[in-house]
Formats: structure tokens, sequence, C-alpha cells
């Protein structure tokens, strides 16, 4: 036995997919899940599960949130490459860091978030459709009754500017295709890159502002860079943060950007709505000023009756963006990946 896998079932409640999809790149290796309830650490775990010899045999070694002590990794004499993943992170305490780097023990992390940026890019682009056209509040109101099926103007008579046949969309926000609309994003990291080049395959003028990114980042995704956030936010017709939620971004995009929108603009969340002034995009959104299509909020459940819930001009989805199968599997590729080649 070379390979040796040990998963915790609280690991398989937050990524229910990762460590099954793990155990295909690794079709040799040893699978333990110990019971619901029992937290002793790994190397208690492996001991009782009756293998021959593991400590002698083991040269790769992936625990997936397990608890792991010194005392752990001293009963695998044989090992040479190992991952510690948590359900967020690095499940692995500093002496123990120490004493695999004393032992010449190559460990690997998650090089980034990258794993659910095509999931959380995808549902974002899929908000900023839903946004645009009023897809979820037209599907709602169909099943309440068939006044969406009318399709007389108003009165009987036509009216420029105003609903006409076979129209659900609003002309007080921005509506219509995303084509030749004025994206313009916060980020061209892992998600805003890749929501960015859908935008512009899409036939958007996209534009982004990342003060970290490097310039040929902002290429590939089709967007051109713009060095000031005040700029950004001046003309936006579809306005989208997507930046992950750190100490330095908490409240990057202010009240001040958020009251220079332009009347009718759809802000899309998808990646942590702290990082904007939630404040000023209630108050807008409610006041009828901008348009809000998001799967992150302030508050964590909403609350059934927050007043964003079922407005016309809201779309929202309970923060579920990055978590599809794909991402799981995605998220065991890139650890897997790592390991040198069998």
């Amino acid at each position: 036995m070379d390979d040796l896998i040990v998963v915790h079932p609280d690991f398989d409640g937050v990524w229910p997919f990762a460590a099954a999809h793990f155990h295909t790149l690794w079709p040799n290796a040893e699978l333990i899940r110990p019971a619901h309830g029992d937290d002793r650490p790994m190397g208690e775990v492996v001991a009782d599960a009756g293998l021959a010899d593991p400590a002698g045999s083991v040269t790769r070694l992936a625990t997936l949130g397990m608890a792991v002590t010194v005392e752990c990794l001293g009963k695998f004499g044989a090992l040479e490459e190992a991952t510690f993943q948590a359900a967020c992170g690095r499940g692995l305490e500093e002496e123990c860091d120490a004493y695999l780097a004393g032992a010449g023990v190559v460990v690997y992390d998650h090089p980034s978030e990258g794993f659910w940026s095509q999931s959380v890019a995808e549902f974002g682009l899929a908000l900023t459709l839903c946004g645009l056209r009023r897809i979820p509040q037209l599907y709602r109101e169909i099943i309440d009754g068939q006044a969406p099926w009318d399709y007389e103007p108003p009165g009987g008579r036509g009216r420029p500017g105003v609903r006409g046949q076979q129209f659900g969309d609003d002309p007080a926000f921005a509506s219509g295709t995303l084509a030749g609309k004025r994206v313009r994003i916060v980020g061209a990291g892992n998600i805003a890159s890749r929501y960015a080049s859908f935008a512009s395959m899409m036939g958007a003028d996209v534009a982004a502002w990342d003060p970290y990114a490097a310039e040929p980042g902002f290429h590939r995704a089709g967007a051109r860079r713009v060095y000031h956030l005040d700029q950004l936010v001046s003309d936006a017709e579809v306005f989208a943060p997507m930046v992950p939620l750190t100490k330095s971004t908490l409240g990057l995009v202010g009240a001040v950007h958020i009251d220079a929108l332009p009347r009718g603009c759809l802000v899309v969340l998808v990646t942590r709505a702290l990082i904007c002034d939630m404040e000023a995009i209630r108050r807008r959104v409610l006041a009828d000023e901008l348009s809000l299509a998001a799967d992150v909020w302030d508050i964590e459940p909403l609350p059934l009756g927050d007043p964003l819930l079922g407005r016309h001009n809201v779309v929202h989805t309970p923060h579920n963006a990055g978590r599809t199968i794909d991402a799981n599997r995605t998220w065991a590729e890139k650890l897997a990946d790592q390991f040198r080649p069998r």
C-alpha cells in the first residue's frame, strides 16, 4: 500500500463529492472513513483500521478533515508526499509543519481558490442575465397569474417607451442584451477574469479595476484596465465587485462609489457582500435607483421579512454559486495534480 486517504465525515458535509473523486485519482489508495462522532487523531484511526503495516508502506498521504498530531506523523516513517486539508484551508498545526519539513516530506496545499472560480463566474453570468431580463420575476408572476401573457400595451394603445407586446424587461433599469452593455468589474482574479471573459465574448464593453493584477490578465479576460475605482463606477450599466473578502477588501467599495453608480445600474454580487457598503446598496435598491442580482448578502440567511426579498428589481439566490459537483471535483484535482506522477 503506497497511497492512503483518510476522510472525516464532517469533511463530507462540506465537500460531499471531493473525497470520492480524489479516490478515483488515486485508484489504488486505501480509503478510510471513521464513523460520525469519531474525532480521534488520524494516527489512532489508521492504527485501528487493520491495515498491513501502514507505517512502513505509505509514501503518499491525504487527510481530509482529520485531526493530525506530531505523534500521528511519527508513525509514517516512509512518507514522502502529503496533503492535510480541513474543510476550509489547511488542517495542520505549526509543530506538524516543522516535523514534516525536518523529515523531508513534501506538503501540498491549494494554490488558490480557483477550484470554484468557474462555478462562481458562470453563476455570476446567469445572475446578470436574470437581472437584465427579469427571468425569476416573470417565472414567479406566471405561477400567480396570467398578466405576463397579456401582449397588449397598457390600455390597448401603443406608446413610445412603455411596455409593448411580449416585453418583460423593466426599462427603468439596465435591461435587454448583455451585448453593448458597459460592464464594470472590481477585480481581475480567478472569478472576476472568467466573468469578464464571458461578458466580453457576449459583446459587452468590459473594464476592470484591480491594482494587484498583472497586465496580461486584463488582456486575456478581454477587459480594459481602469486605474481608478472612482472612474470605474462612473459609467457602469452592470457593476460586478468580484474580489474575496479580506481585511484589505472589507468595505472596499464604499458608499461614495455606490452613490456614484448611474441610476438604473445592475449590481451583481457573487463573491462576498461585505466588500461593498451594503447599507448604500440597500438604500439605492429600495429607492428603485439600482437593480440587484445577488448570491451573497450582508445577513445570511436573509430574514423572510427582509425588504429586498421579492422586489421587482432584485434577483436573489442563497449563497450557493460555488458549490457544484464540478467544483468538488476540481478541488480534488488541484490537490492530486501536485503529487509526483505514478
